[in-house]
């Protein structure tokens, strides 16, 4: 564990050293992924400090929060509701070409190719007895570093540039906020909310704003450290043992994310020309990302964190309470021993 952290550190300074675009999340993915082909069976990162990041940000994004969007709900609804359909069809599509292209059944292409979050659709994977794991693993791990990795530099030109926030006497403020988030995630764990880390803190700090409770803002210097954690975990989530499926696996997990960001490119180009959204915030509300990662990036590259959080949570609720159910459904009327 210290060596990820000290490899995600060296990592981090380097990304901002040469001024590129979120070095505190990019560099520890970029830092620890290339280790890992080089340092072998030494490098562990626990899922709890991932989580102690997600709720940091978390927090974050739950104090910038701007309520008054739920005031034009319908507009953005409708487009919600239209790119979701539009991407799944999408995802149908590239699913069909590679089951067709590669040993992969359809079932596993489907799962592999749908953009929800990495550990649900894994959890999923691991639920339905005939679906290839290792497969749906690697392509949603080809999509999520994909996406972190590819999208800063997209919309890096699109930036509205913030003042960072320095770390102050109120820092107390943040921290009782951190911990009263953190005790609650296990309720946000048994109500089934997706991506209880993340979410649960957003709940927790909007429900705050609404009964006139304000706590110092998160200073810049704790998300930077928020990134670092949530960073050098993604980075390990690609094994070198992960890149021995067949070739045309490999491929075609790479193909079918540069594809989806490409769909996501132009559908977010008419997203901010209708809903006088800048590129950055509609690129990240409508990108194949979970929601964790496109709202830490929403709040790197000060976007607009209400419209990205609301897009992607409609997108996670859309795939798991509609497009899953309905694929086992379809699969257990063909199949109905399975």
């Amino acid at each position: 564990m210290i060596l990820v952290f000290i490899i995600a550190l060296i990592g981090a300074l380097v990304f901002s050293a040469l001024a590129l675009p979120i070095p505190w999340l990019l560099g520890p993915i970029f830092s620890v992924l290339i280790a890992q082909f080089f340092i072998k069976d030494r490098l562990r990162w626990p899922a709890v400090l991932r989580n102690t990041g997600l709720i940091i940000v978390g927090v974050a994004i739950g104090q910038q929060f701007d309520l008054s969007l739920f005031s034009d709900f319908k507009s953005l609804l409708f487009f919600m509701v239209i790119i979701n359909i539009l991407l799944f069809g999408f995802c149908l599509g590239i699913a069909w070409i590679i089951s067709k292209t590669t040993s992969l059944s359809f079932k596993t292409a489907v799962a592999a190719n749908v953009p929800g979050g990495l550990s649900q659709l894994v959890l999923f994977a691991e639920e339905e007895g005939d679906v290839n794991l290792t497969a749906v693993t690697y392509f949603h791990i080809v999509r999520v570093l994909g996406v972190v990795l590819l999208i800063p530099f997209l919309v890096s030109g699109h930036v509205v540039s913030g003042g960072t926030i320095p770390i102050s006497l109120d820092v107390w403020q943040v921290v009782v906020l951190i911990l009263f988030a953190a005790a609650l995630v296990p309720l946000g764990r048994k109500i089934k909310l997706p991506v209880a880390h993340f979410l649960t803190p957003i709940v927790v700090v909007i429900l705050l704003k609404l009964f006139s409770v304000e706590a110092a803002m998160m200073p810049s210097d704790v998300l930077h450290i928020a990134q670092v954690l949530i960073g050098a975990y993604i980075g390990l989530l690609l094994k070198p043992e992960t890149l021995r499926l067949p070739a045309k696996v490999l491929v075609g997990g790479v193909a079918s994310t540069v594809l989806m960001i490409a769909l996501t490119y132009g559908t977010s180009l008419l997203i901010a020309n209708y809903l006088d959204l800048s590129f950055a915030t509609s690129f990240l509300s409508t990108a194949p990302g979970g929601l964790d990662q496109m709202g830490l990036l929403a709040a790197a590259v000060q976007a607009d964190i209400s419209v990205v959080t609301v897009f992607q949570l409609f997108r996670l609720l859309f795939i798991f309470l509609l497009i899953l159910p309905l694929i086992k459904w379809v699969y257990r009327q063909k199949n109905p021993e399975l």
